[in-house]
C-alpha cells in the first residue's frame, strides 16, 4: 500500500512538469488584431498583419 501511495504522489507531482514539456502554455503566440494596429495602418486578413493602406 505504501508503494502505491508513493507512486501516486510522484505521478501527481510530475504532472505540471510533463504538461510544460509537451508545450503547455509557453508556446502560445500572442495574437495581433486590428486593435493593435498603429495610427494610419489597417488590418490585412490575407497576411494577418497591420499594413499601410495603398493610396489611390
Amino acid at each position: 500500500m505504501k508503494i502505491k501511495a508513493t507512486l501516486a504522489a510522484v505521478a501527481l507531482a510530475m504532472t505540471p512538469s510533463l504538461a510544460l514539456a509537451w508545450g503547455g502554455c509557453g508556446t502560445m503566440k500572442p495574437e495581433q488584431t486590428a486593435a493593435s494596429c498603429t495610427d494610419g495602418q489597417v488590418w490585412d486578413d490575407a497576411s494577418g498583419n497591420c499594413v499601410t493602406p495603398a493610396t489611390s
